[in-house]
């Protein structure tokens, strides 16, 4: 028999800039169409950080709140009209941390059962929870924005980051030929993945692009920078059918480079579903398409060594503030 307390733990940002505290609060109850996640483990986002700093208003998430926008753990119970999942389902997904809906630093979390897939088999909890985000965020622009298909040249800048990781074993998967910016130190890690590393400090763009292109430029460039290297991939796409995806598209940037090219720009914005509530469905789909990958050997992670209880989440949260994570933070949730 699944016994759910009537409390749970769960860390809470309770105003802007101040630490995480560990709070009791009542188990939620899985409204129509949700499931109640035992959250096993939470994967943190660099965006985490920036709702708890009070610099993501786009995220809609007032304060206090439970933060954390991915989990990993087992189904306990199901609300009203919930029939793909069952009780005792190990699953995975991107499900709240954003406009007002409890994240997953919490020991039980309700949850939109479309958003989630089932966890890959052979991932640890740790590993699934580190996935949703920044798969995501890749396959919306690869796939969804891009198409990418065998035969192509896809660059993507920031190969080592959390988004930039995926992307490149996602484009390798449909049989692109892969290239990728990143520091010195990254280079082996970026070709561990599978993609040809370019030291962006070292290498012109006009270098890399008649070095990796004969000239002619790549077919599908992947930003997770913004900024100047979103300049950069204008100057850098194939003349006509370039296509140019970028998951930070702010600012202000001038188009008449990629115009000249004839070439395509696509945004990304991946908390779309989860602050309009359309989409969310396809959010799971995704997901299960990285869970095959994964479980074809196609799909891994990049976690951080440290190790996080939900009472130590402030000191995750410290970690990534301090730019020296070294790949993706988790925190184990279950006790």
């Amino acid at each position: 028999m699944n016994l759910i307390p009537a409390t749970m733990q769960a860390a809470v940002a309770e105003q802007i800039d101040t630490p995480l505290r560990l709070v009791d609060l009542a188990v939620p109850v899985p409204g129509p169409g949700q499931v109640l996640v035992r959250v096993a483990a939470a994967g943190l986002n660099p965006l985490d950080t920036k709702i708890r700093a009070g610099k993501a208003g786009h995220a809609r998430h007032p304060l206090p709140a439970v933060l954390g926008i991915d989990l990993a753990g087992t189904v306990v119970a199901l609300g009203a009209d919930v029939d793909q999942w069952q009780v005792g389902d190990a699953v995975y997904g991107m499900t709240g941390g954003v406009a007002g809906v409890q994240g997953s630093l919490a020991e039980y979390a309700a949850v939109d059962a479309s958003l989630l897939a089932p966890k890959p088999a052979h991932l640890s909890m740790r590993e699934a929870a580190a996935l949703p985000l920044g798969f995501i965020t890749a396959y919306e622009g690869l796939v969804d924005r891009a198409r990418v298909h065998a035969g192509q040249r896809v660059l993507v800048h920031g190969g080592a980051g959390g988004v930039g990781h995926l992307a490149v074993q996602l484009a390798r998967a449909h049989g692109a030929e892969v290239f990728a910016t990143g520091t010195a130190a990254q280079k082996a890690m970026i070709e561990g993945y599978g993609a040809t590393a370019i030291d962006y400090a070292t290498t012109p763009v006009a270098d890399y692009v008649q070095a990796h292109t004969a000239g002619e430029g790549f077919d599908i460039i992947y930003d997770t920078v913004g900024g100047a290297t979103l300049d950069a991939s204008f100057e850098a796409v194939r003349t006509y059918h370039g296509h140019v995806v970028s998951a930070l598209g702010w600012g202000t940037h001038a188009l008449a480079p990629l115009s000249f090219r004839a070439g395509t720009y696509s945004g990304v914005f991946t908390l779309r579903p989860l602050l309009t509530g359309q989409g969310r469905a396809h959010h799971g789909e995704i997901l299960r398409a990285a869970t095959a990958l994964a479980e074809q050997g196609k799909l891994r992670t990049h976690l951080d060594p440290h190790r996080f209880t939900l009472a130590e989440a402030e000191q995750a949260y410290q970690l990534i503030e301090s730019g020296k994570a070294a790949g993706k933070v988790v925190v184990d949730v279950a006790r």
